[in-house]
């Protein structure tokens, strides 16, 4: 049998203290995976690179609310240096009155805490980056207050959220047009989900005040959208009524995907924006060998965009689509929820596990032949099944 790692349920236990007790009611139960008990001991994934540092390692996950050493970062442009005190959020554009708050201005606001698994878009796209997802309480001000406050004009369309980040971009590289320009890193979307979504304006994660990589002194934290629309080191939010079409949203971050109409193929292009229903085996555990064969449960997480999830089914092998016991908490709208279920007594030997997500509107997580994701010629969205390989001696 394989000898279980470090355990992180001491280190944490040990460690959180403080950090513990005053997320209590938003962790309950402290741990995840109430079914686990001790004498389980960790199967390890086959052909499964080790998690590295800042990324989340699914095979020791053990709190709800993701710890600061596995909270991932993507910046695609520089880390711009802010000093909190001099910091200053415009908001302006088409509006009857601008507005410019200071951090002290912001943290006067009405506070509120939004829980919301974050998550790349390009999480799961090869087996050595399906770690770039985590699972927090925000804290800081709603935005939709402030934009009604300022007056938006009627016929603005967007808001745009631009960050403190820059760098030189190239548009048609290599011809006589060719044309270099600094820009600043930029998001947008339509005026109905900026005022109808719990968009906030964010300093702390987990009660602590942002870090630097994730975005201090403030963020944009948008529930149920993909990471790249949390625009982090915040500087401006600009009301609009012209589409805008910064790389990140009209040249990169962009799914092409076919479609077929009869016995045609079209290709689509969608800018990345709202998650996907996915699911994912986390671990499986095994106990004493019995008669020649091997108890196994899997543990796994759930999650979307904020639609309510239905079940969680696992398939062992190419036996039938089971169902999986979903925990009954934590259940928040726009976090992870975690499953698990006994896979019963298996042969020794090598077994492939999967799991798919299924929400109450009858959506069900795609498998990879599936044509939504087998048309799918771009990395980002990747939202399909995850089989799971593993290997059990008796």
């Amino acid at each position: 049998m394989t000898d279980l790692p470090l355990n992180r349920r001491d280190i944490l236990r040990s460690s959180a203290g403080t950090f513990a007790a005053g997320l209590a009611l938003l962790v309950r139960p402290d741990f995840v995976f109430p079914a686990e008990s001790d004498d389980e001991e960790l199967v390890p994934f086959l052909n499964v690179p080790r998690t590295g540092p800042n990324r989340l390692d699914w095979e020791t996950l053990d709190m709800w609310l993701t710890p600061q050493d596995q909270v991932f970062s993507v910046q695609h442009y520089n880390v711009p240096e802010i000093n909190a005190d001099d910091f200053q959020l415009e908001i302006t554009g088409m509006v009857n009155r601008s507005q410019t708050l200071t951090m002290d201005d912001i943290r006067k606001l009405p506070k509120k805490d939004q829980l919301m698994t974050l998550e790349c878009s390009g999480n799961g796209a090869s087996p050595g980056f399906m770690n770039a997802i985590y699972n927090s309480r925000w804290t800081g001000t709603l935005l939709a207050p402030l934009l009604k406050e300022c007056g938006i004009h009627d016929d603005a369309i967007e808001v745009v959220f631009i960050g403190h980040d820059r760098k030189e971009e190239t548009l048609r590289p290599g011809t006589k047009r060719e044309l270099k320009f600094e820009v600043p890193f930029g998001r947008s979307m339509s005026i109905d989900d900026a005022l109808n979504l719990p968009l906030l304006l964010a300093y702390e994660r987990n009660g602590e005040p942002l870090e630097v990589r994730n975005g201090a002194p403030l963020r944009l934290i948008v529930p149920g959208w993909y990471g790249i629309a949390n625009v982090k080191w915040l500087h401006r939010i600009e009301i609009r009524n012209r589409r805008y079409m910064g790389r990140y949203m009209a040249r990169d971050y962009v799914t092409v995907r076919a479609e077929k109409r009869g016995d045609e193929v079209e290709y689509i292009e969608t800018s990345v924006g709202r998650m996907n229903l996915k699911s994912i085996i986390a671990r499986v555990t095994r106990g004493e060998t019995t008669d020649g064969k091997v108890p196994l449960k899997a543990y796994g997480a759930v999650w979307n965009n904020g639609t309510p999830i239905r079940s969680v089914e696992v398939k062992l092998n190419d036996g039938e689509w089971r169902e999986a016991k979903l925990d009954a908490e934590p259940v928040e709208q726009y976090c992870w929820r975690f499953f698990s279920i006994d896979l019963g007594n298996v042969e020794p030997g090598k077994h492939t596990l999967v799991s798919r997500g299924i929400d109450t509107t009858g959506r069900v997580q795609p498998s990879a032949d599936d044509d939504e994701i087998a048309l799918k010629r771009t990395y980002w969205e990747a939202y399909q099944q995850w089989p799971r390989e593993i290997e059990v001696t008796a």
